[in-house]
């Protein structure tokens, strides 16, 4: 027990020397502090991405049937309208087709015609008994032979007609052509898919952006937030937007988990063009008020500051901060000096 006590009254003793020593150090030192001013300004907490420029809307037109590309009306930046002719085919081969099937659904017709004639004269020779069974089943089945011949022949000479019209590629919609993927005497082939002869920006004065949100600032971006950006093209120029879609489908890169967030922009000079790079700041979350550094405050949310050459303690309530800056919403004012940390100097 006696051992204990001598032990715990060493300790101590150690303790006060060395609290001594240190105070007799400072003591020896001239004490100096790090401020800086408290100011009043707008404070943003942002998430930081990078993406690209595209329309809102893009469309690829291009045509059902094979052939070859016999006329170009439209080039790259072409502004088109609804329903302008683009572009036409070779239409030899397909005219030739609608005027086989033509010629097809004439001679189905006629089969039809005569097998009418000998089913109606069959089937009163047959009710007098002057026709055997065989010749009237044979009659019933020449003209039901004949009518489903008629019926695709038919079904052939409309679908002649609509690959002919198929010749002629118009524009869906009123747009800017962004890309020309023919040219005239190309061949393009519609067999397995539809082949790509233009792509057409709906309305470039409203573009968008597509951008990769780090997962772990995700849960951060809400629809309708407030977007800032800026394009390598034109260097201290700043664009604005608003958040319109977070895709659910992540995108995973050398094991980065990325999502993909849509910023609507307005584009009213087509300054902004489709496949530029564009650094955006989401913001998250912003106030204003007296900003004071973070780095100046207690855990128990009290700072220091001077005033007529006093230094004073005292307790705020705080805002957002971003790592840098706080707000302070009460117990300093603009243009205090706060302190930051102390200097020690001999």
């Amino acid at each position: 027990m006696k051992k204990k006590i001598v032990k715990t009254m060493i300790i101590t003793a150690v303790i006060a020397v060395a609290v001594l020593f240190a105070f007799m150090w400072k003591g020896n030192k001239e004490v100096q502090y790090h401020t800086e001013t408290a100011i009043k300004g707008n404070l943003s907490i942002t998430v930081m991405a990078t993406g690209y420029i595209q329309p809102v809307e893009e469309i690829e037109v291009g045509t059902q049937v094979s052939g070859v590309i016999e006329k170009i009306y439209v080039d790259y930046n072409s502004h088109v309208k609804k329903g302008q002719l683009l572009a036409e085919l070779d239409k030899l081969t397909l005219q030739e087709k609608l005027n086989q099937a033509t010629a097809q659904l004439s001679k189905a017709q006629s089969e039809l015609n005569l097998a009418n004639r000998q089913y109606d004269r069959i089937t009163q020779l047959y009710a007098s008994k002057a026709a055997t069974e065989v010749a009237f089943e044979e009659a019933v089945n020449r003209k039901e032979q004949a009518e489903m011949t008629l019926k695709e022949a038919k079904a052939n000479l409309s679908q002649a007609k609509v690959d002919l019209s198929y010749a002629y590629i118009y524009s869906p919609i009123d747009g800017v052509v962004l890309k020309r993927s023919v040219n005239i005497g190309q061949t393009v082939a519609a067999m397995f898919s539809t082949p790509t002869f233009f792509t057409i920006a709906e309305d470039l004065t409203k573009m968008q952006v597509e951008a990769d949100v780090d997962e772990a600032d995700l849960g951060q971006v809400k629809l309708g937030q407030h977007v800032t950006f800026t394009v390598d093209a034109y260097p201290g120029e700043t664009f604005a937007g608003t958040v319109s879609q977070i895709r659910i489908s992540p995108k995973v890169t050398n094991n980065v988990v990325t999502y993909t967030v849509i910023v609507n922009s307005p584009n009213p000079d087509e300054k902004l063009f489709p496949g530029m790079t564009a650094s955006i700041r989401i913001n998250i979350q912003s106030e204003e008020g007296i900003l004071v550094p973070v780095e100046a405050l207690t855990k128990e949310k009290t700072l220091r500051v001077t005033s007529n050459g006093k230094m004073e303690e005292r307790t705020i309530q705080t805002g957002i901060d971003d790592g840098i800056s706080i707000v302070a919403r009460s117990g300093v004012e603009e243009g205090e000096v706060i302190i930051v940390s102390e200097v020690l100097k001999k």
